[in-house]
């Protein structure tokens, strides 16, 4: 599961010329969900998405960092957004195997958002039209975009067949050894979020197909 979360002043959704949703100071989030995904993907998504520090303090703007959205009381508009599944590894036509399917889908991000109103504030999640044409307006404050995907971006970049291993190499070969050696992060916690510069500027438009 991965999700976008973008640090905004207003946020809101279009579908066929009227506003289906809107938002003042708080999270803008693109949603995508995989065809594995679990109740347990999904509680880690909202555990970010509801405690990560992207505010500065309301008592002290100069302090940067410090406050999540619960801690300023603001607004979170979701956005069911597929293509967040997507494969690019091969071609220039996206991939979009490793999302669930549509009605399965509906099903799964039906119950985060209510799992997500249920942990926060119900009236403070808003959200777009699954399935529907949206175009999404957004003032990124920053800007500020952060990525964050419940699996350590393992099941949506690897090739679906497993990587193979080099004719004469067994698996681990160049793994470093000795003093100073970097290995993997496994440790719980090494999905810790990473900041991105993608994201539109701040007013621009997205036009997004959800499911």
């Amino acid at each position: 599961m991965r999700a976008i979360i973008q640090r905004v002043s207003s946020a809101s959704v279009t579908v066929d010329n009227e506003v289906v949703s809107r938002i003042s100071k708080g999270l803008m989030v693109l949603v995508g969900i995989g065809t594995d995904d679990s109740p347990a993907d999904a509680a880690t998504i909202i555990n970010k998405i509801l405690n990560l520090r992207v505010f500065n303090d309301p008592a002290d703007d100069v302090k940067m960092w410090k406050s999540s959205v619960k801690d300023i009381d603001g607004d979170i508009l979701c956005v069911s957004q597929f293509t967040l599944l997507g494969n690019t590894t091969k071609g220039n036509k996206p991939d979009f195997h490793k999302a669930m399917p549509s009605e399965a889908s509906r099903v799964f991000y039906s119950s985060f958002l209510e799992s997500l109103g249920k942990a926060y504030k119900p009236d403070k999640i808003k959200d777009g039209k699954f399935g529907a044409m949206m175009s999404v307006s957004l003032c990124n404050e920053g800007p500020v975009t952060f990525t964050i995907d419940s699996r350590k971006f393992e099941y949506v970049d690897q090739p679906s067949s497993g990587t193979s291993t080099p004719k004469g190499k067994s698996k681990g070969a160049n793994t470093p050894k000795g003093k100073g050696a970097v290995t993997p992060r496994t440790a719980e916690g090494a999905n810790e979020v990473g900041l991105k510069s993608e994201g539109p500027d701040a007013g621009a438009k997205v036009e997004t197909n959800s499911g």
